[in-house]
């Protein structure tokens, strides 16, 4: 029986494997009145998912994201790159509405 060859060398096999990189995006989940949960990428502008459960919005918005990046890069946009988190700030604003 002939053993099978394996090579250890550095960078054998560079290039056969490309390494997919690991971003992070930090989400916004928001509670509506109706239920569920609507999701804002702030660092990605137009990227807004929605889920019934925040395990549904949280993967809803991963899949969002991963296609809102595919969608830059096929137009050759460069993708934002959001590896740390950025404090969030709300408030509540009022206003009169003429219509009313």
């Amino acid at each position: 029986m002939v053993a099978p060859c394996y090579s250890f060398r550095r960078g054998h096999n560079r290039g056969m494997r490309k390494r997919k990189k690991l971003l992070s995006y930090q989400i916004s989940l928001i509670p509506e009145k109706s239920g569920g949960y609507t999701v804002l990428v702030a660092t990605l502008p137009g990227c807004v998912s929605y889920g019934s459960t925040l395990e549904e919005a949280t993967q809803n918005a991963r899949e969002a994201i991963e296609l809102h990046l595919e969608n830059l890069a096929a137009h050759k946009e460069p993708i934002p790159e959001d590896n740390e988190t950025v404090p969030v700030f709300t408030t509540l604003v009022q206003v009169t509405p003429t219509y009313v």
